[in-house]
Order: structure tokens, then C-alpha cells, then sequence
């Protein structure tokens, strides 16, 4: 009701939803049934697990937006798969890198002091976990927890854990132990970007930072059964571990054994631009399909 009153208001040409949030989700709604064109950015990611709210709204946004910016070619073969029109479908690479190639110079200069965090350059391993399967659960929670444990127990480096505040309200409810592992309080971007691209290894359940560690050459192992960004197992950047610890001590094995010389597919740091060039050139006629 928020986002159609604002839209009422400003009357624009197209409204742009980019990603998975609920946000996006209410954002393509409130946007079509006012008859505004709808343009969706990372469209064609999908999990197939209809268990992760994020992937309803994914499907639901793509199909209800008339243009639909798919950050690789394989998400834009899922949405032709799905019977949308090959005419509203663009490949524009992600704009995630766009973000990540201007900020980390930013980052940089910024000189964030790892020190204070008690750790070195490449010394520690990086955790995050929020998704509501995981942190919901006491079970997976747990395991994750205990994986964790035991990849620390095992490299002898520390693991750090910005823990999400919906994460931390469910470790105090479950009683959960996180001994050994290092939970601090959520970090700015800019310094968590920082964190992440000095990182030896990053374990998450976010698809972001599986996209991010992937452009960064920082090996990732995804606290997951599923992940939308197919890419990055597909380049060799990331391995899918679940929540057994025994599988998240495995995959992170594999990952500090490889070579991070995998490409990045997710484009050149450009896609914003060229999304704009598509607005500008389909305003100009009818959106094909």
C-alpha cells in the first residue's frame, strides 16, 4: 500500500525491482496492477525450492515484469523455459559488480584496520548465515554452528560471524553454543567488503556473497543444498555443503585446495549502464511479446 501510493504520486514510465526481497515482490505488484511497466533486475535466478520465500517472489516478479534483465545467459534460458518471450529478455551481466568494482577502491582507501577484528590478511576464515531455513531451524542452525566449530578446530583460524539480528534473536531462543567461533555485530559494507575479499574461505548462505566472493577469487562454500547462482559451481568457485558438519568440513577442503583461477561470469561491471540503454531504446516503441 506504501509503494502504490508513492507510485500514484510520481507517476513514473517503468519502476525497477531488483532481486528477491519482499520489497521487490510488492514493488512488481503495486507497479503492474497500476499498469506502470515493470522491469526486473536478476531476473531468471532460480533455487527450485519453493521453500525459500525469496524463490516465489523471484518467479512471480519475473512474470509480471515486461522487461526482464538476467545477470548471464543461464538465467535467461530459465525464463524462456518458462514460456516468457525472448523480445522482454536481456542479458546485462549483474549489477552486483557493478557495486562490488566501484566500492572496494572506496574500501580500500578506507583502510579498514583488520586488526581490531583480531585477525590477519587471508589468516580467517568469513561466516554469514541468514536465511530463515537455516536460522529458523534449531537443527540446521545448529549444524552450521557445529561445522563451523570444527573448521576452525581443524585450520586453526579464527571464523568470523557478523551475525544478522534475525540470527542472533534465534541463537538466544535455541540456546545455541558458539564457542570458538568469533560473532560480531553486522558490519557497514564497505568494511565487510573489505573482510570478505581478505577472507581465506567464505562460508554463507546469502547468494549475494556467493556472487561477490566469485568476482573477488575468494573460494566459497554455500551453507546450502540449492543455490539460484548455478554459475558459481559451474566456474569452480563454490561448493554446496548443506548444514551436516561433516559435508561443511568436506567442501571446505575441496575449496582451499583449488586454484582461484576461475572466470567471472557475471560480466565487466557495466550492467547498469546497460540496462539504462535498453529503457531508453524500448520506451521509444512497443515492448516485443
Amino acid at each position: 500500500m506504501g509503494i502504490e501510493h508513492v507510485l500514484k504520486h510520481e507517476k513514473p514510465n517503468i519502476v525497477l525491482v531488483e532481486g528477491d526481497t519482499n520489497t521487490v515482490l510488492a514493488g512488481a505488484l503495486a507497479s503492474v496492477k497500476l499498469r506502470i511497466k515493470v522491469g526486473h533486475v536478476e531476473a531468471g535466478l532460480r533455487s527450485y525450492d519453493r521453500e525459500m520465500p525469496e524463490e516465489i517472489n523471484r518467479v512471480v516478479a519475473d512474470h509480471c515484469s515486461d522487461l526482464l534483465f538476467a545477470p548471464t545467459e543461464e538465467s535467461k534460458k530459465v525464463l524462456l523455459n518458462e514460456g516468457i518471450p525472448e523480445g522482454r529478455v536481456f542479458v546485462t551481466g549483474n549489477t552486483i559488480v557493478d557495486a562490488l568494482f566501484q566500492n572496494l577502491e572506496i574500501a580500500k582507501k578506507r583502510n579498514v584496520d583488520l586488526s581490531r577484528l583480531g585477525v590477519d590478511e587471508e589468516a580467517y576464515f568469513l561466516a554469514t548465515v541468514h536465511r530463515q531455513e537455516n536460522v529458523d531451524s534449531k537443527e540446521r542452525f545448529n549444524g552450521i554452528l557445529h561445522g563451523l566449530r570444527e573448521v576452525h578446530r581443524k585450520y586453526k583460524l579464527p571464523v568470523i560471524y557478523p551475525i544478522h539480528p534475525r540470527a542472533r534473536k534465534r541463537f538466544k531462543t535455541f540456546k545455541l553454543n558458539a564457542e570458538e567461533i568469533s560473532l560480531i555485530d553486522p558490519l557497514d559494507y564497505l568494511t565487510f567488503l573489505r573482510l570478505e575479499s581478505n577472507a581465506r574461505l567464505v562460508l554463507t548462505d546469502s547468494g549475494g556473497v556467493q556472487e561477490e566472493t566469485c568476482i573477488l577469487k575468494v573460494p566459497c562454500v554455500t551453507l546450502r543444498c540449492n543455490t539460484e547462482r548455478p554459475e558459481t559451481l559451474r566456474v569452480g568457485s563454490n561448493l554446496l555443503a548443506g548444514t551436516d558438519p561433516d559435508s561443511i568440513v568436506e567442501k571446505t577442503a575441496a575449496m582451499l585446495e583449488r586454484s582461484a583461477s576461475w572466470e567471472n561470469p557475471f560480466g565487466d561491471g557495466r550492467a547498469g549502464q546497460r540496462i539504462i540503454e535498453i529503457i531508453e531504446r524500448t520506451s521509444a516503441g512497443s515492448i516485443k511479446g
